[in-house]
């Protein structure tokens, strides 16, 4: 596979979705899988607070993460739109490019966080000995940032090559470190959140090592720069990043909100709703590497001027999707109980794990079509409207439903309430993007 090979120009494109998404899906469950197995470790030791702990950190991971989600966007459409292109001068300065910058942006996010950390925790809600150990922990693995932002970055670019095999790989060796490194070091060591987070930091910096010297060994992908060089794609990187990383933020700002809503409900219910955030992208990892996937395949033939694959791509990624999110809870929803024990969730916490493996699970198809929509958004020249139908669920499209779920029907109503933005939300998302594909903007 060359630098300049275009891969997604010709070819039936539902396979094309199907195998990136799939091969995606493999690294991307891999780490996910190996989240869920740091709280199933963390649940043995029969401390609500710390699982009550890990929840609070994953919700303000969640917010660090999607700066590098956008950063990894805009490397992904503008490689893939130059690799379409068949311009490999321009593929091997915006890889450089790209990659540099996530290094120098990963380090700022990485200093505000540390800077912000006591503030963000409390106003999740936390207390007492869970806003203790919520700050040691993300203290620690808020180091791992510059890594974690290098490799998502280094896969992005993988994917906009059509290589997601290579980016499996990646997130594959990740997952291996930490999954070796979990067990050992919260179970035999005794190190509990401490061993945690220590895991997490191995395994980012295994992914961006991998990542990146696949780059660099496959497609020769990185050149000589000079920071003028670097500073001139500041521009048209940004105009991807900027929008994409603003509507990335507003997701973990809506699930700070329910959370902070999930908190008067007491640890219970805050461990319920953790463990179905672990859960959620184990099992919908396809979905997640979808989201990765169908931009490259988007970006490249747009910027091969071919908008019927366009319009062809995005239809067959809903389709694939409405299969695996059907597939996907079908199977949660017979495995209800044996999740449940396996948590040893009881109670409320037992509660909110069946609502998600129930009908929540099923309403997971209008996330997926939000997914695909923003892609579209971004690879189409129109990435600020995922922007700001990202930031409208989050805000008043969260907080109404979730304030009438919570005095309606408690912790439950929570749940309820966040789902019924994604469904809102879906289909005004379905709406706007088949507007665009039908009508593809030029390419910049």
């Amino acid at each position: 596979m060359q630098a300049g090979r275009a891969k997604f120009l010709e070819g039936n494109l539902f396979r094309h979705v199907t195998v990136m998404s799939l091969t995606g899906s493999v690294g991307l469950m891999a780490v996910f899988l190996v989240d869920l197995m740091s709280m199933l470790f963390i649940s043995m030791l029969a401390r609500p607070e710390l699982t009550a702990a890990i929840g609070y950190g994953g919700t303000i991971m969640f917010l660090v993460i999607s700066f590098g989600i956008g950063l990894s966007v805009a490397a992904g459409a503008v490689v893939s739109m130059a690799v379409g292109a068949r311009n490999e001068v321009e593929v091997k300065a915006k890889t450089t490019h790209s990659v540099i910058l996530s290094a120098i942006f990963g380090v700022i996010v990485m200093l505000a966080a540390w800077a912000l950390l006591p503030l963000m925790v409390a106003a999740l809600g936390a207390t007492g000995q869970v806003y203790d150990l919520t700050v040691h922990f993300l203290f620690l693995v808020i180091a791992s940032v510059p890594f974690l932002k290098v490799g998502m970055v280094g896969g992005a670019i993988l994917r906009a090559h059509g290589d997601a095999r290579r980016s499996m790989t990646s997130t594959l060796w990740g997952a291996g470190v930490a999954a070796v490194l979990n067990p050992v070091l919260i179970l035999w060591a005794g190190m509990d959140l401490t061993g945690a987070a220590i895991a997490t930091i191995a395994s980012r910096m295994v992914i961006a090592g991998v990542a990146v010297w696949q780059v660099h060994k496959v497609y020769n992908g990185f050149i000589r720069t000079t920071p003028a060089d670097v500073l001139g794609d500041v521009r048209p990187i940004s105009r991807i990043a900027v929008p994409a990383i603003l509507a990335q933020i507003a997701t973990p700002l809506g699930y700070a909100f329910v959370t902070r809503a999930m908190s008067d409900f007491g640890e219970a219910a805050v461990a319920g709703m953790a463990i179905a955030g672990r859960l959620t992208p184990v099992a919908f990892g396809v979905i997640f590497a979808l989201a990765g996937s169908i931009g490259p395949i988007i970006g490249q033939n747009h910027g091969a001027r071919q908008p019927e694959r366009v319009r062809e791509a995005f239809f067959a990624s809903l389709w694939f999707a409405g299969i695996v999110v059907g597939l996907v809870s079908l199977t949660l929803y017979v495995l209800r109980a044996p999740i449940a024990d396996a948590f040893h969730a009881e109670g409320l916490t037992r509660d909110l794990v069946y609502l998600f493996c129930g009908p929540l699970a099923a309403l997971w198809y209008f996330i997926a079509i939000i997914f695909v929509a923003n892609a579209a958004f971004n690879n189409l020249g129109r990435p600020f409207t995922s922007t700001w139908t990202n930031w409208a669920r989050s805000t008043v499209g969260t907080i109404i439903p979730v304030w009438i779920g919570a005095r309606m029907a408690g912790a439950i109503g929570v749940m309820w309430g966040q789902a019924f933005a994604g469904v809102v939300f879906g289909l005004l998302s379905l709406w706007l993007a088949l507007r665009l594909v039908r009508v593809p903007r030029a390419t910049p």
